[in-house]
């Protein structure tokens, strides 16, 4: 599986980067993670001319090529950072490059209680028409007290953690091929179904 990673967050120091490095390397047997940042991405606007910035089409490409996308929020006043909601913003403007495509939300907080309440507002955003993403059903990873959860070599040293993380990864990737199969069916039963006038005989 190719994994689109997504940092949900411009901040420079950031526990949820350190998350997806450590998927990144815990899981490069099993798939390969590549980490996309959006702290380069402008704040969305609607473009007089129509073109969308570099980085905007760069990032649709990414989502496009990827088998799914994995994003790791943080928790601002209960909710997304203004960073990320910006940059769903351009893709449900411009490509709607989430449609149908499989996304697993982790996310890490200096908190007790991790990055619940931007996990549940970030699915609201990911099931809304314009993104339509597909999202794993009773899955969420929630790292808190994220601060102190690493090593110095960037390892999660949680084995509780580690253990639930794993679980859901390779719920993930099972949940991606799902989606791959029912999708691909999906593409053929639409190109061989006929409508009513079509099977009428003259």
């Amino acid at each position: 599986m190719n994994y689109l990673a997504i940092v949900g967050t411009n901040s420079k120091v950031s526990t949820n980067r350190m998350l997806l490095q450590f998927m990144k390397e815990h899981f490069k047997d099993e798939a390969q993670l590549e980490l996309f940042e959006i702290k380069d991405l402008p704040a969305f606007y609607e473009p007089e001319d129509n073109q969308v910035p570099q980085q905007v089409a760069e990032l649709s490409a990414k989502i496009l090529a990827a088998d799914g996308v994995i994003i790791a929020t943080p928790e601002y006043d209960h909710t997304i950072t203004a960073s990320l909601k910006s940059a769903l913003e351009w893709i449900s403007y411009t490509s709607q490059a989430l449609t149908d495509k499989p996304v697993l939300i982790v996310g890490a907080s200096h908190g007790a209680l991790g990055s619940s309440r931007a996990q549940a507002h970030l699915r609201q955003i990911l099931d809304s028409p314009e993104l339509a993403a597909r999202l794993m059903p009773s899955s969420e990873f929630l790292l808190g007290k994220s601060q102190a959860a690493f090593n110095a070599t960037g390892d999660l040293i949680y084995p509780d953690k580690v253990t639930e993380l794993d679980e859901i990864f390779r719920e993930f990737t099972l949940f991606t091929d799902l989606i791959t199969k029912l999708l691909s069916e999906k593409a053929v039963i639409r190109k061989g179904k006929k409508f009513a006038w079509q099977t009428q005989k003259a």
